[in-house]
């Protein structure tokens, strides 16, 4: 507390001062000034989609000035390569986002509202960001209003937000309705990869580790009709032990999914790839660095590490 610098030479002052702040916290609070660092902004007017185009409608979003700072400088910097492949640009806006602190759950709050967080990043919105930005340098009309189109599209089933549920939590679900969106292809099959069979039910059999789920367990339902479905979906990937041989098909900005051998999970990570010289290697928000980074051991040397790992699953951005 900021009292707690200045010395203090009685009790009554200790009490006058706690009562000065409190008052300006509370000025702080109510002020309307939605520019001073730190406080969110809403975007409230509703950006009407390309017509004919899969780019969903965005009502509202939330983010900080410094978010759309962040947005501008990566523009500015990835401008001049817009008509690089699509997986190109993917790696390069992951290259300006290295450094970036990990950090979990920032999607998370009362309501399911667009977040827009460049500040902080998890595996999985490190990857939504820097397709969603690729494709904004691409586009028509590279702006952040387009940029909150396509993370939106990206982020949700059918690019329509509808609570909790309607976000994409699974990876292999992300996979396969952003194919659907012509966002990216599965290409795990393609590539040589072999049919992953496993039950996905492992949010609606561990309620109590997702605090929307606790906090309604209505949702519950929900996520078990949309596990129903993932589990009818044909799902492929490539195994650990087949990857050296297979991995000369992967390509620069393809999104894997680290499959896992995890009861009632697909995937427990997600990276973008880099070819190196001596193999593929991983950009990814770690949790263990506790920032992003392009790793020094190669995608099989990552794999061998981690004992729970077993394999890759692809998505090409398109």
């Amino acid at each position: 507390m900021r009292g707690g610098r200045y010395k203090r030479k009685s009790q009554a002052w200790q009490i006058i001062v706690l009562i000065c702040l409190g008052i300006c916290a509370l000025i702080s609070c109510s002020s309307g000034n939605t520019n001073q660092p730190g406080a969110p902004v809403k975007a409230g007017r509703i950006i009407s989609a390309e017509e004919g185009g899969p780019v969903a409608e965005v009502a509202e979003a939330i983010y900080l000035e410094a978010d759309r700072e962040i947005f501008d400088r990566m523009l500015d910097s990835l401008a001049p390569h817009r008509t690089d492949p699509i997986g190109t640009l993917v790696v390069r806006a992951g290259r300006l986002l290295i450094g970036s602190p990990y950090m979990a759950h920032t999607l998370e709050g009362e309501e399911e509202t667009l977040v827009v967080n460049l500040r902080e990043l998890d595996c999985t919105t490190y990857a939504e960001n820097c397709l969603a930005i690729a494709r904004t340098v691409r586009g028509e009309d590279p702006s952040f209003d387009r940029f909150l189109k396509e993370l939106k599209t990206i982020r949700y089933r059918d690019g329509i937000l509808e609570g909790y549920p309607s976000r994409l939590h699974y990876f292999c679900d992300w996979i396969h309705n952003n194919a659907e969106k012509g966002y990216v292809s599965e290409c795990s099959s393609d590539l040589g990869g072999i049919p992953l069979r496993k039950n996905i039910d492992f949010m609606s059999t561990h309620p109590e580790s997702y605090v929307q789920l606790e906090k309604d367990p209505s949702l519950v339902e929900t996520i078990r009709g949309q596990e129903a479905r993932i589990n009818r979906h044909d799902m492929y990937y490539i195994p650990e032990e087949r990857l050296e041989s297979l991995e000369g098909g992967l390509e620069e900005g393809d999104i894997a999914g680290i499959t896992t051998d995890i009861e009632g999970l697909a995937v427990m990570h997600v990276v973008i790839l880099v070819p190196s010289e001596d193999g593929i290697h991983l950009m990814h928000a770690s949790s263990a660095a506790g920032k992003v980074i392009l790793s020094e051991e190669t995608l099989f040397s990552y794999l061998q590490q981690h004992q729970r790992a077993t394999g890759i699953m692809v998505a090409r951005p398109l």
